[in-house]
């Protein structure tokens, strides 16, 4: 525990019992302590995605950003967990190498265990393959990334920094780049419930849905396509009663 900690990072134990990390440079944790970080990234992004998407047979994932690797690494828990077939392929750009690297020394849940090998390659060489999974990090600017796919993706795990503290990967411009390297049917989830981050989606042409249930706070989902299983945000009345609220922009 105390080999990851650093003069960046600070390990801190989350309301469900698995860890998280606090930066001191964004003066944030990594996931909500409240909901717990193994709980947030399972039913604020892996659920709701693989809800919609699990029975294709290639699903192509973009992990927003990598960070300690909870979602990718919750991905393959529940693709392993329910033996499914389908071959995964995550793509996550990450701006701290050094944190990459410290993974190695991170405490995660027990749940991820059976995947300490693969941690150790992703902090070693930032890639892993085997014949269901394909994984890739990219060392660098997000914004610069998701430009350089096309109609790619049928995921999104939009879980950066909050838009307060990292704005650059909330803006309308930004969620406009992440709309073309999506497919038409692809599905972003987002922890954020805020007005300006699902206003600079809906003007992009998502449909706004809540992500809901018990053991969780409301989270968003999102889509180009419509979404069935979720609750449809009406925008339009959002918009009349708030109509001073603008996107982020850059």
């Amino acid at each position: 525990m105390d080999n990851f900690n650093d003069e960046f990072h600070t390990m801190t134990k989350s309301a469900d019992g698995s860890y998280t990390a606090y930066s001191k440079e964004y003066g944030e944790h990594y996931h909500s302590t409240k909901d717990g970080a193994l709980n947030e990234s399972l039913y604020k992004h892996v659920y709701p995605a693989f809800k919609i998407k699990q029975h294709q047979e290639s699903i192509n994932i973009l992990d927003i950003c990598f960070g300690l690797g909870f979602n990718t690494l919750a991905t393959i828990y529940y693709h392993r967990k329910n033996s499914l077939i389908c071959k995964l392929n995550i793509f996550s750009p990450e701006l701290d190498i050094d944190l990459v690297k410290s993974l190695k020394n991170f405490t995660f849940p027990k749940k991820f265990d059976e995947f300490k090998h693969i941690i150790l390659e992703l902090a070693q060489s930032g890639s892993y393959k085997n014949e269901t999974l394909h994984i890739e990090l990219f060392i660098g600017d997000a914004r610069e990334y998701v430009k350089k796919f096309k109609n790619r993706f049928d995921i999104v795990y939009q879980d950066a920094f909050s838009p307060s503290t990292n704005p650059s990967l909330w803006t309308k411009e930004y969620f406009s780049d992440i709309k073309k390297c999506m497919k038409k049917d692809g599905i972003l989830t987002t922890y954020s419930m805020a007005l300006t981050t699902r206003l600079a989606l809906y003007e992009n042409g998502f449909n706004i849905y809540i992500n809901s249930g018990e053991d969780f706070r409301d989270a968003t989902a999102a889509s180009m396509s419509e979404l069935s299983g979720f609750s449809h945000v009406d925008m339009k009345h959002k918009i009349l009663c708030n109509p001073h609220v603008k996107p982020l922009m850059d």
